[in-house]
């Protein structure tokens, strides 16, 4: 659902802008605070129905110009050092937000974890009741999926549900270190 949430708010930031529109403009047409504008717009409220529609009407676009689909599901989420979406926000000057990924854990536990992998060391891919995602703070890795490996660099990250089979080989003469989240399923 994140997604949707995401890519609506992108999307009305969007049309605003090509439409050289300001917040105050579009509240003013649409009868909604610009405070909500904005919270919508950088995705920390959803709208409700008749709010959207007031605000799509003042930008004049109709529900087909959006794409509120979510992403496909894949096996695993990866992203490459330098690769998130840097996004806009209008509410926190001075700060830069990377967006990387979103998805819906049902409920669950979190703990996280710095971890410390030494060179050559293996090990065999296990699976368990998670989900993870783990960020290369330094280092070079393989990930063994199930049994397709996948070379992660400092700066990349990876997000997955555990019920996969992971190891993990550090075969390139350097030791690595993961920042790990667990999301334990209940």
């Amino acid at each position: 659902m994140e997604d949707v949430l995401i890519n609506l708010g992108n999307q009305i930031k969007r049309v605003r802008k090509e439409k050289n529109m300001s917040l105050r403009e579009v509240a003013k047409r649409s009868g909604v605070s610009i405070g909500l504008i904005s919270k919508i717009e950088n995705y920390r409220t959803t709208p409700s129905l008749p709010v959207l529609l007031k605000i799509m009407q003042s930008l004049e676009i109709n529900l087909l110009e959006l794409n509120l689909k979510q992403s496909k599901a894949k096996k695993y989420i990866l992203i490459r050092k330098g690769k998130g979406k840097i996004e806009e926000r209008d509410d926190s000057e001075g700060l830069e937000y990377t967006f990387l990924f979103s998805n819906h854990i049902p409920e669950s536990t979190l703990r996280t974890y710095l971890i410390k992998i030494n060179d050559g060391v293996y090990r065999k891919p296990v699976a368990g009741d998670t989900y993870e995602m783990a960020h290369v703070l330094h280092g070079k890795l393989d990930y063994i999926l199930n049994k397709e490996v996948v070379t992660l660099n400092e700066g990349d990250t990876i997000f997955y549900d555990g019920l996969l089979p992971l190891g993990w080989n550090t075969k390139y003469d350097t030791n690595a270190t993961l920042l790990k989240m667990y999301w334990i399923k209940r």
